[in-house]
Order: C-alpha cells, then sequence, then structure tokens
C-alpha cells in the first residue's frame, strides 16, 4: 500500500469527523458512493444506497438539537491500493452542548471499503459494531471494557 492511499483515507475519515461535527448533511453524504451499502449499529439491519442513508443521517443530525458530536478516530488501519482500499478503526462519538460541555460518549467499531471514482475516494461499504456481552446480552459501548 502507498503512503498517500493511507493518508488519503485519513482524509476521508478526518472529513466525516468535520461533517458530523457540523451536522453538514451535504458534506457527510459526499463521502459517500451513490450505491453504498451501510450495516448501521442503531435501528436498522441495512441501508442501501445513498438516499436512505442521507435520511439516516438527516434524522441524527435533526435529533442532536444545539448539541453537536465530536468523532475521535484511535488505531487507523489501512491496507489496498489502486483503486480500492479497507479500513478500520475505533470511534468515539462524544456529544457536546453549544457550549462545549461533554454530556456523553460511546465507543464503537468501523470497517469501511472505499473505491476511488474520478480521483476521489467514496465509501461503498460501512460496517459498525460494538461487541455484546455474553453474560448479559447488552452491547459494550466503552472501549475500555472490551480491552485493546
Amino acid at each position: 500500500m502507498s503512503p498517500s492511499t493511507s493518508d488519503s483515507i485519513a482524509r476521508v475519515l478526518a472529513a466525516y469527523q468535520a461533517a458530523v461535527h457540523a451536522k453538514d448533511l451535504d458534506a457527510f453524504c459526499a463521502l459517500y458512493d451513490d450505491d453504498v451499502h451501510v450495516f448501521d449499529m442503531w435501528g436498522s439491519w441495512a441501508y442501501q444506497g445513498l438516499p436512505a442513508w442521507r435520511a439516516m443521517a438527516a434524522d441524527w443530525f435533526g435529533s442532536l438539537g444545539s448539541e453537536r458530536v465530536r468523532v475521535d478516530v484511535a488505531d487507523l488501519r489501512v491496507q489496498g491500493d489502486g483503486d480500492f482500499a479497507a479500513a478500520h478503526a475505533f470511534l468515539r462519538f462524544t456529544a457536546e452542548s453549544a457550549d462545549g460541555q461533554v454530556l456523553r460518549s460511546l465507543d464503537n467499531r468501523i470497517s469501511l471499503v472505499l473505491q476511488r471514482r474520478a480521483g476521489t475516494w467514496k465509501i461503498v461499504h460501512e460496517h459498525t459494531s460494538a461487541p455484546v456481552d455474553l453474560g448479559t446480552g447488552k452491547v459494550m459501548l466503552r472501549r475500555e471494557a472490551v480491552g485493546p
């Protein structure tokens, strides 16, 4: 894998962070391919196509009111070269009040498949998850609870 591929995918995630924090629906959707297939952790088994994913994001951003969400990326790993790449990382989503006070946070895992189209990397598949405690059946939304 070339360093430029890894750097390019890191820039895609930086754009994701900025779009989520700004609640910028157009910037968020611009990161995804028209035929994106998303296995999201919340509320639906899958979203097929950008219109479905856009509707989810519009609902998410709209539900925040004056809050903003900061996304922190940890342990980003990228593989691939040419026109395809795969990446995975840990994400922490932190809700902040309008004055920047931390309200709550949760962690999850993300896996991405990206394809370069006309020189621009687009997410063609996204999968988010969190482990489930076998004893309780509850989703573990804190990375510290599951180790490295």
